[in-house]
């Protein structure tokens, strides 16, 4: 099974929705705008989701994994930015349609939408609504097979490229699963992968890969050529804890889900360091109108502070991010619309943040 988002023995939390905004080298590159999404197992709302895939309509296709020992939860929800609800699809299991552990979504030029599976190495392929199509991949090491596959991406001419996690490697296939290519290896040197994650490509198609396992940021030709290598370990600016997704915009810069950090970091397309998020949320429109129906809950929350002052014992982003409920506390994925909107999906929070870009 692939990396579980909960190794941290990270706990259970109410429905939240808030967050902060920290700025680095540039102040007011990115604006805070809405939260989406509301804690729930089943119907509307998100329940640990994991990655969102965004249709050429803006649809957003919400990939929820659940927890390992809790199979009801799975499913992909889907909504818009206006907080539109137009239902889910998948379930739980080993047949068709169902999932076991999905970990990435991505969308082709036909507004098909593919999940990946951890658990069960394959790719599941529903239409616009939802119905299943067909689904492809087997476990193993050789070329075309998968292990543990978790982001996914196109490329302009749809063809798939696929964190091949525990095989160490990138591999591309054609949308309905013949194998092309495949490129990395394990290790730790230049261009070499270790348990990689999330994965996309800029408008030339090259290929960048959040390197989970080394901290840091690969890019590739299309041709799997390695170009160049951004970040390092630590917590400081333009260094990664555990980068989970990497998404970059028309203009080369390069965002990226510092997942063991808990924030967002923006890099220049030349990779240093732009700027940084905490997470700056407020309630959904959804968590709105949860807690003016359950009005004793919407009491609560009223009187309650949300953010207290805290000695921590540790010091360490986790601790606050669990404690404040306004901070990203596993932002696991980032996305881009065709508009340059940032789409930050927190797994443990259950919603996305979004931000949009401002002019400069």
């Amino acid at each position: 099974m692939g990396r579980d988002l909960d190794s941290r023995d990270l706990p259970d939390n109410a429905r939240g929705i808030m967050t902060t905004i920290e700025t680095g080298a540039r102040t007011k590159f990115l604006e805070y705008v809405m939260t989406l999404g509301m804690t729930t197992m089943e119907g509307r709302g998100f329940y640990y989701p994991v990655d969102t895939a965004i249709g050429r309509d803006d649809r957003l296709y919400v990939v929820n994994r659940s927890l390992d020992i809790v199979p009801r939860g799975v499913r992909v929800t889907m909504c818009d930015i206006d907080s539109e609800y137009y239902g889910t699809f998948g379930s739980f299991g080993e047949k068709d349609g169902q999932f076991i552990w999905p970990s990435g979504g991505a969308i082709d030029s036909r507004g098909r939408v593919y999940v990946s599976d951890e658990q069960l190495h394959r790719i599941s392929v529903f239409d616009r609504e939802g119905a299943f199509v067909s689904r492809w991949g087997s476990h193993g090491t050789g070329e075309g097979e998968l292990d543990t596959p978790s982001g996914i991406a196109f490329d302009n001419q749809d063809n798939l490229f696929v964190s091949d996690t525990y095989n160490h490697r990138i591999q591309k296939f054609t949308a309905d699963g013949r194998f092309l290519l495949s490129f990395g290896s394990q290790g730790h040197g230049d261009g070499e992968l270790n348990l990689p994650w999330g994965v996309t490509l800029d408008a030339n198609n090259n290929v960048y890969v959040a390197n989970w396992g080394n901290d840091c940021i690969l890019k590739f030709s299309p041709q799997g050529e390695y170009l160049a290598s951004y970040g390092t370990s630590g917590s400081g600016d333009g260094e990664f804890q555990r980068p989970s997704s990497v998404a970059v915009d028309g203009e080369g810069y390069i965002y990226v889900a510092d997942w063991g950090n808990e924030r967002v970091q923006v890099l220049d397309p030349e990779g240093g360091f732009a700027m940084k998020l905490r997470g700056q949320a407020t309630l959904s429109k959804w968590a709105e109108n949860f807690l003016s129906v359950n009005v004793e809950e919407g009491a609560a929350r009223a009187r309650a502070n949300l953010e207290l002052e805290i000695d921590y014992s540790v010091i360490h982003p986790h601790e606050e991010s669990s404690h404040i409920e306004k901070f990203f506390w596993s932002p696991v994925s980032v996305k881009l619309d065709r508009a340059g909107t940032l789409y930050v999906t927190e797994s443990n929070r259950h919603r996305i943040q979004v931000y949009k870009r401002i002019a400069s």
